[in-house]
């Protein structure tokens, strides 16, 4: 057995390795984002589980439109999260936006009180409110 023989065989066991951990290190990557990737379906899912919100009164008068939510789940939500549609149209043009009579907080706890005031020139039939999850309640006026 000569040089060339050798020496071939360990160009040739160089590569394997180097192909070989190549191999693993992008495997490994891929399935560390799969799993990154189910952890936060399922934590979105147990929030969504965790989320109830009621729309408790819905108001019309001098053009202003005014609804009250509460949050009734076990799941903290955020303000700037939670939209309102008025007769399927969105409306984000708020003329107030409190929690519990504070305008300064963006976290909106579990038996918190969601004021939404937005003006609008004719009286809805309809109204939804979706939170950051997803969750929503329907008013029909």
């Amino acid at each position: 057995m000569g040089f060339s023989v050798s020496g071939s065989a360990a160009i040739i066991f160089v590569g394997v390795f180097l192909a070989f951990s190549t191999a693993y290190t992008a495997s490994a990557d891929g399935f560390e984002r799969v799993s990154d990737a189910r952890s936060a379906v399922d934590e979105q899912a147990l929030e969504r589980q965790n989320t109830v919100i009621d729309v408790t009164n819905a108001s019309y008068g001098n053009g202003t439109l005014s609804v009250e939510v509460v949050n009734e789940g076990a799941t903290g939500l955020s303000v700037g999260a939670v939209d309102l549609l008025v007769d399927n149209a969105y409306r984000d043009n708020f003329t107030a936006r409190t929690v519990a009579g504070s305008n300064s907080t963006d976290l909106w706890l579990p038996g918190e009180r969601l004021r939404l005031d937005v003006s609008a020139p004719n009286r809805p039939d309809r109204i939804k409110v979706v939170s950051g999850p997803g969750v929503a309640d329907v008013e029909v006026l």
